[in-house]
């Protein structure tokens, strides 16, 4: 029963939770608590946010290989960092609030997407391949800026633009926690009121349209859902790749379903229950000898190539 696995998904998502607050835990519980609580609503508000957005992104596009980051978001994010560095250098950047940066980056991948899929959308009317296409050229586009721009930066800024171009799950400001828990919960409130519209858009664009569903707005309503969560967990935590495909194979495996009101919550589960887990082993095992970003984009890339290999693309 997929209800079932949902619940024993939440259960393991409280063990998780449970072993990464109290394992290897010494001195003021006070501060251990207030501390680890704060890096576990940090790693639950971006797994949620990249996992709903991921699963909303491969039902619009009819693919299940294809995640957000292609269409450009992660090469607009670290084209950012490069050209802040390159405008104000290093020690400006450092001197920057983190909620001023936060703003900033959020504002600027929100206002890409509403630009790219209102104006896409409203000319290529359906053409949703069209709009992944532009995303992949302008993905392109901003990779070249960037390889261009870091060409001409100080050798020792550019390290300032490599730390900043990764996800970093182990240095989340915890000051921007409650308004990016506030923008996710906005996002993932409209994900679920789509839901049921989502197993028929699932279906196929003439499917969905013959069943009464208005096709290109509820298209441009879950892209703009899409592009608010990502622009909380990029902004949050910097750019994954293949996090977002990890989680949403393992979420279809699991449930065994099309319906969205299952694999919604299934993936935003089996996400925090990845970070958690994975952040306890590298922190409490590893010793931070290996980021976690660096293994679950490892793992996310085998799944890529495990998805390409057995032909499971649409």
């Amino acid at each position: 029963m997929p209800e079932r696995r949902l619940a024993w998904l939440a259960l393991a998502l409280v063990g998780a939770c449970a072993l990464f607050m109290t394992l290897g835990a010494r001195g003021n519980w006070d501060f251990v608590l207030a501390f680890r609580g704060a890096k576990l609503a940090a790693l639950l508000i971006v797994g949620a946010a990249i996992a709903v957005s991921t699963i909303l992104f491969q039902t619009i596009s009819g693919n299940r290989i294809l995640t957000p980051s292609i269409m450009g978001f992660d090469a607009l994010f670290v084209l950012f960092q490069t050209l802040l560095v390159f405008a104000i250098g290093g020690f400006g950047v450092a001197q920057l609030s983190q909620g001023l940066r936060f703003a900033m980056e959020f504002s600027l991948l929100l206002g890409a997407a509403v630009l790219l899929f209102g104006t896409l959308l409203s000319r290529a009317r359906h053409d949703m391949h069209r709009t992944v296409l532009t995303g992949i050229i302008f993905g392109v586009l901003f990779h070249s800026l960037t390889a261009f721009i870091q060409r001409l930066i100080d050798p020792n800024e550019f390290a300032i633009v490599q730390v900043n171009s990764f996800a970093r799950f182990n240095a989340v400001e915890t000051d921007l926690l409650g308004i990016s828990a506030l923008l996710c919960a906005i996002g993932i409130a409209a994900a679920w009121r789509y839901r049921h519209r989502l197993d028929v858009i699932a279906l196929g664009r003439d499917q969905a349209i013959s069943l009464g569903v208005d096709h290109r707005r509820a298209v441009f309503a879950i892209l703009m859902i899409v592009a608010l969560l990502v622009s909380v967990s990029t902004a949050l935590a910097g750019p994954v790749t293949f996090f977002g495909l990890l989680v949403s194979s393992l979420a279809h495996s699991a449930m065994k379903t099309h319906r969205h009101a299952l694999l919604l919550p299934a993936a935003a589960l089996i996400s925090g229950i990845v970070l958690v887990a994975g952040q306890t082993v590298t922190e409490r095992i590893l010793a931070l000898a290996t980021p976690l970003s660096v293994s679950v984009e490892f793992l996310g890339g085998l799944v890529f190539l495990l998805l390409v290999l057995k032909g499971s693309q649409r």
